[in-house]
């Protein structure tokens, strides 16, 4: 099967909103975030995925979102193909208002189908 490939192995991808102007060190404590929280929820929900996850390195790839509707969308889209998907609602303590949606992880799950749902992303 394809999926079991280790270049096909299981993948997140941490998708950050840049109409927000984050500093690089808010988008870096966001996508801890994302990452930490959708890994505690494969833990319980995808203890096999998280498990190949780990040892094929952990693979995560941040990637630019223009704005909340296109994360929206993404997110509505990851659920509906059965993946983890977590957004992050900032506390507001520092460069955004308390709620404000920045970062949107999705995984880990099987690359191909992350691909498939983000491929169209550039890097952030």
């Amino acid at each position: 099967m394809d999926m079991l490939r280790e270049h096909d192995g299981p993948s997140m991808a941490l998708l950050v909103r840049t109409d927000l102007n984050l500093s690089s060190g808010k988008v870096a404590v966001q996508c801890a975030h994302a990452a930490v929280n959708c890994a505690l929820i494969a833990r319980k929900s995808e203890p096999r995925i998280m498990e190949r996850w780990q040892a094929n390195g952990a693979r995560k790839i941040c990637l630019a979102i223009e704005d909340v509707s296109e994360i929206k969308s993404i997110m509505a889209k990851a659920k509906s193909a059965g993946l983890i998907a977590y957004l992050v609602k900032d506390a507001g303590h520092t460069e955004v208002t308390a709620g404000t949606i920045t970062v949107l992880g999705i995984g880990p799950g099987p690359r191909n189908s992350i691909d498939a749902l983000v491929g169209e992303l550039k890097p952030y």
